[in-house]
């Protein structure tokens, strides 16, 4: 009788499921509790946008909310081939080194430690959002003594804290080092950086940052290049495609910087971000000139506009010369050997060819500053001088 009755509970759970999951078929799922089993689809063909066209939404915006965390600490790297700190410019490396062995059961105090393969370094790392507990990341280390090189060395087991004094991570491994330093008594090649390094995957996250996607409540997209138009276009492209796959437009845009998204019910928050993210929209591009005297380099955005008008640039070269020439006295005479000064002064002005420039678009202003032939301080000069006179539609930056 036990086994009947067991063999007929089976049974009617088996009906059950199939009448539950009969009654879903063809059933509207949006609001449904069944979370995270909605097909996304292809976002742009849903939308109905080119594929090809302008940039994804995940490669312009990030999401409010979902950020990483910066760790520091600071640690010990031994094995060095002499190339360590020396304790007495470093006593911080001493009193380290001092405080590990004591922990270690090995009493040092009192001793004049004279070791030169160790290194006292500071240890940072980037903690993703969401990261799991026992999870890996990687680390930095840079020496903060008088280290010459962490080549070859290995990092002690370093705890890494956040800003609210927790720890989060422990670091340890041996560090990776791309730049070299070798000397002699009389000279020294050093090629980049040996006194930072790298240790992949070098540190176990050992706490977790409380909370999750489905915590943020309404999401919000960040723009990293703040613009109207760009919030607007992007708003209309998310609407776009909830309006086909969900009933309803879900986006609005706020401000300049950031676009609001309500999340559907009957998805969660990742796979719903997981298709707004691929969504593709042409952002628009501020009329912005950026200009850095010290190399050199000018950079002129695509809307960048120039009025008609006229100029001209010419080079005045002044070339100073000095030969000294030695004047000497007549034989058996009483006179002095003296030195006279001769100048030579050449002043030479380039001719100025007068050019009409001015453009609708980037390729003409290029074609028309090209025309002159200028190198790039010229260039630079002449963009501030239609800047001033109010031709140069757009933003100068001057670095």
């Amino acid at each position: 009788m036990k086994r009947l009755a067991a063999l007929l509970c089976a049974v009617a759970l088996v009906a059950a499921d199939t009448v539950w999951a009969a009654d879903l078929v063809g059933a509207d799922l949006v609001g449904a509790d069944l979370v995270g089993n909605v097909p996304i689809g292809d976002p742009n063909q849903i939308a109905g946008i080119d594929p090809s066209s302008g940039a994804r939404i995940k490669d312009i915006t990030t999401v409010q909310g979902v950020r990483e965390n910066q760790l520091i600490g600071y640690g010990l790297v031994i094995g060095l081939q002499g190339t360590g700190d020396s304790m007495r410019n470093s006593p911080f490396t001493g009193q380290a080194l001092e405080s590990m062995l004591d922990r270690l059961g090995i009493n040092v105090s009192g001793a004049a430690l004279r070791a030169r393969n160790v290194a006292g370094v500071t240890v940072t790392a980037n903690l993703p959002p969401f990261v799991g507990r026992g999870s890996e990341i990687d680390v930095n280390v840079a020496s903060i003594g008088d280290a010459t090189s962490l080549k070859g060395g290995t990092l002690l087991m370093t705890p890494l804290s956040a800003g609210d004094g927790e720890i989060y991570a422990v670091a340890q491994g041996p560090v990776a080092v791309s730049g070299l330093s070798v000397g002699g008594e009389a000279e020294t090649v050093t090629q980049g950086v040996p006194t930072v390094g790298r240790i992949p995957n070098g540190a176990i996250v050992e706490r977790e940052v409380a909370g999750s996607m489905e915590d943020l409540g309404e999401l919000v997209l960040v723009l990293n290049n703040p613009d109207f138009k760009t919030a607007a276009i992007m708003a209309d492209a998310v609407n776009a495609y909830t309006s086909r796959q969900f009933g309803r437009p879900l986006a609005v845009e706020r401000d300049l910087r950031s676009v609001a998204v309500r999340k559907p019910a009957g998805v969660t928050s990742a796979r719903f971000m997981a298709a707004i993210g691929q969504l593709r929209v042409a952002p628009d591009t501020p009329a912005r000139v950026v200009v850095d005297q010290r190399t050199g380099t000018v950079v002129i955005g695509s809307n960048v506009q120039i009025s008609q008008v006229a100029l001209t640039h010419g080079n005045l070269t002044v070339r100073v010369t000095e030969m000294p020439q030695v004047s000497q006295p007549e034989p058996f005479s009483d006179g002095q050997t003296v030195v006279t000064p001769l100048t030579q002064v050449d002043a030479t002005e380039e001719d100025g060819h007068l050019a009409i420039i001015g453009g609708t678009d980037l390729k003409t202003l290029v074609h028309g500053l090209n025309q002159i032939g200028l190198k790039p301080s010229d260039i630079i000069a002449i963009l501030q001088a239609i800047k001033t006179s109010g031709a140069l539609q757009g933003e100068l930056v001057v670095q």
